[in-house]
């Protein structure tokens, strides 16, 4: 069981990425997968969340209007595409898979797999 992250990098305020999290050993379609950050002395924080089994999604809102969360079932894959972004957006970025199946009340506690992070930077 994998999940491996990809599509970090360093990027100018205002421009936009696209994050890529590709599972192996597991179908991500039973899962709710999540998009957690971390900056430098800092908890995990919980930016974005998408439900295989009931297609809700979940945006924090200091992200809201900016980041898109997507899966793609036929590549086993989910992907965060991130607009307008800020200095405040740098952190490394994790995708988590939890097994409940449903984005409401997630936690960093609560996920199955994790993948090694991407780092984020946005800076000019």
């Amino acid at each position: 069981v994998q999940l491996q992250a990809s599509g970090g990098g360093l990027v100018q305020p205002g421009g936009s990425l696209r994050l890529s999290c590709a599972a192996s050993g597991f179908t991500l379609g039973y899962y709710a997968i999540n998009w957690f950050r971390q900056a430098p002395g800092e908890e995990h924080k919980r930016v974005s969340c998408k439900s295989g089994p009931d297609s809700t999604t979940y945006y924090a809102d200091s992200v809201k209007s900016r980041f898109t969360i997507s899966i793609d079932n036929a590549k086993n894959a989910v992907y965060l595409q991130m607009n307008s972004l800020k200095p405040e957006d740098t952190a490394v970025y994790y995708c988590a898979a939890d097994g409940i199946g449903t984005c409401g009340g997630g936690s960093a506690g609560r996920m199955d797999y994790w993948g090694k992070g991407t780092q984020v930077t946005v800076s000019s």
